[in-house]
């Protein structure tokens, strides 16, 4: 990343600071559900109840760090199978459209996400990580649902 980025990724956490990035649950549980940008959806969820189904909710505001959080996350947590990715994907990062493009494309020799529409879709995560996210995981989308009764509902298929 430049130091342009760094330096507005700074100030926005003064501007627009987050309270909470996740909220963990049952860890016996094999399913995670990402809210993308949607801290409102996040919150909404955390309120429902679903914790008590789901190992955690939490978000994904940038297509890098953010990336690397949560595939280490899900390394680290291998009853994790699947990731269920809900809410409105965030205007400018794409972050949603870059997990969709790493787990299907995976990384070019610069580390960057194949097909990935993102700005700077450069990961740091070892490819044992990477390869882990590929193999392991089933990817839900439900990019742009914010209705919590039908994420809700699909979450209990699982």
């Amino acid at each position: 990343m430049n130091s342009l980025s760094e330096l507005i990724g700074e100030i926005c956490k003064v501007v627009l600071p987050i309270k909470h990035e996740y909220y963990l649950g049952d860890e016996q549980s094999s399913i995670a559900v990402c809210t993308l940008g949607d801290i409102t959806l996040l919150s909404k969820l955390k309120q429902s109840g679903i914790l008590n189904d789901v190992s955690i909710i939490g978000r994904l505001f940038t297509e890098n760090k953010g990336i690397d959080s949560l595939l280490t996350f899900v390394f680290n947590n291998k009853k994790i199978r699947k990731i269920l990715v809900c809410g409105k994907d965030v205007w400018g990062h794409k972050s949603g459209h870059s997990l969709f493009s790493l787990y299907k494309y995976g990384l070019d020799q610069n580390r960057r996400i194949i097909n990935s529409k993102s700005p700077e879709p450069i990961l740091t995560v070892s490819d044992e990580i990477v390869n882990h996210f590929q193999k392991n995981i089933e990817l839900i989308d439900l990019i742009n649902e914010n209705n919590l009764e039908k994420i809700i509902e699909q979450i209990k298929k699982y």
